[in-house]
């Protein structure tokens, strides 16, 4: 189901999109933010490093990109689209490391017995270009992944070490995933895993408040080589922004009680000179007598904790044309209500956005654009909430029984007073934009969750 909805993503983008010619376009890459929060440079001291590692690279022997088991020190790895490289150009601690070309993968077949802290050295291969990677795990032998940390860049001809705090307790496997970069090829070496030896508090499971903590609905990246699926990180939100449409496709943000405080409204509407050079910045009067009101995505009352948070929302590049009946009727009622579900006692993860070409705004008629053909008009407008008790290790607290509110307004004039009327699934947004929306959560518990229409 999940492969299915990641063709539909690229399959819709390829089409919408002059620019879509490679099958990896849409992979991330790496932020800098996420970097510190989910990835450390030193490895604390009191620390036990795991039997059988580091794992150099040094004993094995595969000479072709085609996939296939190698028996190493450590135990088993499967090498796809991966070799065991010697060369002058591979950065390599000895003789040997990992070369990893396209989306290949480098995947341990054996588990060990726990995991506080992996850590892995890491190149681009000769003059290539940079890539982007990820360390995801399994503590189910290989039958589901998850992410660890955050999005690696490799730009260095030379190793540099990235360390993550994984403190994961029992049966656990890794593998690293090549994310982006096409051919351009990057080295892995030194591949170590280490547990605390009583010493040591092991860390809070990376990631807790994230923006992105549930997933990257598009695989947005951060270069301008994707305009139409540009990802901006912020302090308080994270958007994937389209150069064409002038609005973001989705903006995702984690709302906890430190967020909601008594910072005024700024109303600095201003266009976003953070863009790459050369982008029309959208601007404060672009939307002047459309009929549609400037929409925030990650509302002003969801960032009251200071002024600087609560002038972030007021970037263009976090707006859309909303129908003003949509935008203060029903729209802002579910702002509301999921602020009353963090005051009393959640925390939320909410992703949201807008799709298609045409509203009715207060001037009547199917408006498809704005500011002379520079702003798209969407035809609908969606939001999806999870809803988890305050509390830690917050993706692996996502269960089948969690509430999540998902709902799809049409952005039109003549809605429904009701957000309630709606509601629908996250498997019906999926399908209407080809976004993976909560792909950071297990398989098995999307599955379940994501066919669930809210009923509270």
């Amino acid at each position: 189901m999940k492969a299915l909805k990641k063709l539909s993503l690229m399959a819709m983008l390829c089409l919408g999109l002059a620019a879509c010619k490679k099958e990896n376009q849409f992979e991330p890459e790496a932020s800098t933010f996420e970097q510190k929060l989910n990835t450390t440079e030193v490895v604390a001291s009191a620390q036990a490093v795991v039997t059988g590692f580091p794992e150099n690279f040094e004993s094995g022997t595969k000479g072709s990109y085609a996939t296939a088991p190698v028996t190493l020190i450590s135990g088993s790895w499967s090498l796809n689209d991966a070799l065991i490289g010697n060369l002058a150009a591979d950065a390599k601690n000895g003789s040997q490391s990992v070369r990893i070309r396209n989306t290949g993968i480098l995947s341990m077949n054996f588990d060990v017995n726990g995991a506080d802290v992996v850590t892995i050295g890491h190149a681009k291969y000769g003059t290539d270009a940079n890539s982007t990677w990820q360390l995801w795990y399994s503590t189910n032998g290989g039958s589901s992944w998850l992410q660890s940390g955050s999005t690696i860049t490799s730009s260095s001809t030379s190793l540099s070490t990235v360390t993550f705090n994984t403190a994961i307790s029992g049966n656990v496997r890794f593998q690293i995933r090549k994310i982006s970069g096409g051919t351009a090829r990057i080295n892995i070496d030194d591949f170590s895993i280490s547990t605390g030896d009583g010493t040591t508090t092991p860390p809070i499971t990376p990631g807790d408040n994230s923006h992105l903590l549930m997933g990257n609905p598009s695989n947005a990246v951060a270069s301008i080589t994707y305009p139409e699926n540009y990802l901006i990180e912020r302090t308080y939100y994270t958007s994937s922004y389209s150069k064409t449409r002038g609005t973001p496709n989705w903006v995702s943000w984690h709302i906890g009680s430190s967020d909601l405080g008594s910072a005024p409204r700024q109303d600095d509407f201003r266009a976003d000179n953070t863009l790459p050079s050369g982008w029309y910045q959208v601007s404060s009067s672009s939307y002047s007598g459309s009929g549609f009101d400037r929409g925030h995505n990650c509302p002003s009352a969801d960032r009251t904790a200071s002024v600087a948070a609560n002038s972030s929302t007021f970037l263009m590049s976090n707006m859309m044309p909303q129908a003003p009946n949509n935008n203060q009727g029903p729209w802002a009622d579910l702002e509301n209500y999921t602020r009353s579900l963090v005051t009393a006692g959640n925390e939320v993860y909410v992703i949201c956005g807008s799709y298609g070409s045409g509203g009715t705004g207060s001037n009547g008629g199917i408006t498809y654009t704005i500011d002379n053909g520079r702003i798209n008009v969407p035809a609908n407008t969606w939001k999806v909430i999870v809803v988890l008790p305050n509390g830690n290790n917050d993706l692996s607290r996502v269960s089948s029984s969690t509430r999540v509110i998902t709902v799809n307004m049409p952005n039109t004039n003549g809605l429904n007073t009701n957000w309630k009327t709606y509601r629908t699934t996250v498997n019906a947004i999926e399908s209407a934009t080809g976004y993976d929306i909560l792909s950071n959560v297990p398989v098995a518990v999307q599955n379940v969750i994501e066919a669930v229409t809210d009923n509270q």
